[in-house]
């Protein structure tokens, strides 16, 4: 399996899907039987801000500033954070503002990452086509390994 460190990017979105590829993603790093510990980044894309206009006199905040922000990060993160505590593993979570499949594309470049592990809910062609897939276009486009999690 894995013999010398990897590092790992899960894509994190709170469904039950996400939670499976983060489960996925720590039992790679785990499998790693090396002196060297693998490292799984647990990623989360949010969308980009509204833009305020001249008519707005106090722009909304980020839903990471929020008041509700640190129950709903603790419930979005707590699969892969406790799995990877018991496993040992190396977790660093990230949060990113953009379109998901670009942002986890331009992170593993930068990070040098092995391998991305990512949900893909199997949608149809039609839905494909007019939706776009997030999961489609990271393999398409990401230039290490992808592992697609099916749901």
């Amino acid at each position: 399996m894995l013999s010398l460190r990897k590092k790992i990017l899960v894509a994190i979105d709170g469904s039950p899907l996400s939670d499976k590829a983060a489960e996925e993603a720590v039992r790679l790093a785990a499998g790693n039987t090396s002196q060297f510990k693998s490292k799984v980044y647990a990623m989360l894309v949010l969308p980009n801000a509204p833009r305020t206009t001249f008519t707005d006199f106090v722009p909304p905040k980020p839903v990471t500033e929020t008041e509700q922000w640190g129950e709903l990060r603790d419930k979005i993160f707590y699969v892969v954070e406790k799995n990877a505590e018991e496993a040992g593993i190396p977790l660093e979570v990230k949060i990113a503002y953009g379109d998901p499949a670009d942002e986890l594309i331009n992170f593993a470049a930068g990070e040098e990452v092995d391998v991305i592990v990512i949900g893909s809910t199997g949608k149809g062609f039609l839905k494909r086509k007019v939706l776009g897939s997030v999961s489609d276009k990271v393999v398409r486009n990401a230039k290490c390994s992808v592992y697609v999690i099916r749901g």
